[in-house]
């Protein structure tokens, strides 16, 4: 089994974060599949986290990789 579980992120400029469980799911709801960032979520969080927990877990990564592209 997986150590972790991968979704679908769709960052907005306030901040904000959408969720989607995979591509097709994020272009049924009207989603260009070409905005979504993969984000690999730890195993444990996904089954015991809280929605709330896993949103702030992914903005963080998004932040993360934002500010080390921008030291690149």
């Amino acid at each position: 089994m997986a150590d972790t579980t991968a979704l679908y992120a769709l960052r907005f400029p306030d901040g904000s974060v959408s969720l989607y469980i995979d591509e097709l799911y994020a272009q049924e709801r009207g989603i260009d599949p070409s905005r979504l960032v993969r984000v690999e979520i730890p195993r444990e969080m996904f089954v015991s986290g809280s929605v709330q927990d896993i949103r702030e877990y992914v903005a963080l990564q998004l932040e993360q990789q934002q500010q080390r592209a921008g030291t690149a």
